[in-house]
């Protein structure tokens, strides 16, 4: 895991939503705007939020519509600093959920479409290299799943 950069000045959490078997990961486009790459539903944890599992399914909700608990979210161990474009460190905590291949997510703003992906696309497709590497986690996670 990369060293932090100086301190956390805010953190951020993503979600990968999977079907399985097999593994597929619904991955979502960014509109023009904001460069069209694949990324996983994310966002910033608001004062509001009780803890990160609390922030992943507000963004959850906010993002796709999906309804989840706290404990429906598998935690996938993977807490991330990074630079943000205003040059503050952010460290990002990601968490999987389950749900039926047959989901559809309503969209929001920030995404103009979703596709369910096999793992092998998702790392072809995710912009990000810790968006792939935990993406990586969650196939060693998920029992069943190939590799």
């Amino acid at each position: 895991m990369p060293e932090p950069l100086g301190p956390v000045a805010k953190e951020c959490v993503e979600a990968y939503l999977f079907a399985s078997p097999p593994l597929e990961v619904l991955l979502f486009r960014r509109p023009p705007a904001r460069g069209r790459i694949w990324v996983p539903v994310s966002g910033k944890v608001e004062p509001t939020d009780a803890d990160f599992r609390a922030a992943t399914c507000r963004e959850l909700e906010e993002e796709t519509g999906l309804l989840s608990r706290p404990q429906e979210l598998i935690d996938l161990d993977w807490a991330v600093p990074f630079v943000a474009d205003n040059g503050e460190t952010w460290r990002l905590h990601a968490f999987a959920r389950e749900v039926p291949r047959s989901f559809r997510p309503r969209l929001s703003a920030e995404h103009e479409t979703a596709e369910w992906v096999s793992v092998e696309e998702a790392s072809r497709r995710l912009h990000f290299e810790d968006n792939r590497a935990a993406v990586e986690r969650l196939r060693r996670r998920v029992p069943g799943s190939s590799g």
